[in-house]
């Protein structure tokens, strides 16, 4: 993958990630990296920690996270937006859980300056209150924007 991209300034938070040219609609652009840990390791390194709507964990699959608080690249700072220009992708091994692999694709073609997003696909087991809302309020500006990065339940299975 050829970098087409920088991290700089984000008029939606913090860091963002630019397009330095021209990426095609269905491009890989970046791979998700940082240090692969199970979920207990995740829970008891960050247990202490208060809650900020700010992360670098991405659930890779049912056995392992991607921290990219450790060992992260750029793509560490791609911006959530309820109207994304791009989408992360799971590449499964097939044979070992933590050679499963995230990507980061072009929704669609993005021109060079534009800021790359995502939508972060956070869903919470716990109800989504007025306090969580604001916690992991988005800030992405789109006329779509829903408010909050968290994602809707999923309907709960009948018995």
């Amino acid at each position: 993958m050829p970098k087409k991209i920088e991290a700089r300034q984000s008029a939606i938070h913090g860091n963002g990630v630019f397009a330095t040219e021209a990426i095609a609609k269905g491009e890989r652009v970046i791979r998700y990296k940082g240090l692969l840990r199970t979920h207990e390791e995740v829970d008891a390194v960050y247990a202490d920690e208060a809650d900020t709507g700010h992360t670098f964990l991405f659930t890779l699959n049912d056995k392992y996270v991607i921290d990219a608080n450790v060992d992260g690249n750029d793509a560490r700072w791609i911006n959530h937006s309820c109207d994304p220009n791009c989408e992360a992708t799971w590449l499964e091994d097939g044979k070992k859980k933590r050679k499963d692999r995230i990507y980061i694709e072009a929704l669609r073609d993005i021109a060079a300056g534009e800021e790359l997003t995502y939508n972060y696909g956070i869903v919470l087991h716990e109800p989504h209150t007025a306090k969580l809302k604001k916690l992991w309020a988005c800030r992405c500006g789109s006329k779509h924007c829903t408010g909050t990065m968290l994602q809707p339940k999923p309907p709960a299975k009948k018995r």
